[in-house]
């Protein structure tokens, strides 16, 4: 049914140069206190004014970015038999979640021109202003933080991961973890050939707090104190409660 709908879109639309139509499955993340990631399934066809040129194949890349924070990223030395911190990277600003999907290797789809005008890779994404400035090598410092946000899920390359039917129909599906964070996240689509992007469609997917999880955050935010004084009170009740447990099987 959905490939009926963006087909019909695709006849119905004015038609320009190659360009997306797109679907999502869902548009809105909501995270609860059960919330343990989702899976967002993008799915689209690709409309055009002339035959396909049969020269170069058509690529598709989706890059899926989480809302941007600054970040220090640190190393750290050991110094007379203690593990120390000696060097640091202010990074200005890095997704919280990034993740990039293309219809083929890597290097077919974009090339490092166009990769750069766009931001597309991962480490272009990453801005840090005046790094050479702060450390001696502050690539070494953005590789790192690329690694450890990786390993947690929250950065991804999934290269030939975008199924490309006919170079006119197109899905693919992306994880997000349950370690998210609030706020828009710019799902960008390109449309490259020779490794040039030739179109470009963007959109955004929210990514909210609901029922208690929402609750607790805005308390948070708006009345620490009372916050700080509700989260001592549940700790010194599981305690009381795991302490009356521990003692019930040992009398049982």
């Amino acid at each position: 049914m959905r490939w009926l709908l963006l087909i019909l879109t695709l006849i119905a639309a004015p038609m320009r140069a190659e360009e997306v139509v797109l679907g999502l499955s869902q548009d809105q993340v909501s995270i609860s206190t059960n919330f343990d990631g989702s899976e967002i399934t993008l799915y689209g066809a690709i409309k055009r004014e002339e035959p396909i040129p049969s020269d170069e194949p058509l690529q598709v890349l989706v890059a899926i970015s989480g809302p941007l924070e600054p970040v220090t990223v640190r190393r750290k030395d050991r110094r007379l038999g203690i593990w120390v911190n000696v060097d640091a990277l202010s990074v200005s600003a890095a997704p919280s979640f990034y993740a990039i999907a293309t219809s083929a290797p890597w290097s077919d789809v974009i090339n490092e021109a166009d990769d750069l005008r766009h931001t597309i890779s991962i480490p272009r994404a990453i801005r840090s202003v005046g790094a050479w400035s702060q450390v001696a090598e502050p690539q070494s410092f953005i590789d790192a933080l690329i690694r450890i946000r990786t390993d947690n899920g929250l950065y991804a390359l999934k290269e030939n991961a975008v199924e490309l039917r006919d170079s006119t129909l197109f899905t693919t599906s992306i994880r997000m973890p349950a370690n998210l964070t609030e706020g828009d996240y710019a799902t960008r689509i390109f449309l490259t050939r020779g490794g040039k992007v030739v179109s470009k469609y963007e959109t955004s997917i929210e990514v909210s707090k609901v029922g208690l999880e929402r609750w607790l955050f805005n308390l948070s935010r708006q009345q620490p104190l009372v916050y700080g004084l509700l989260s001592l009170a549940i700790a010194i009740a599981a305690g009381w409660g795991a302490s009356a447990a521990f003692r019930l099987m040992r009398t049982g």
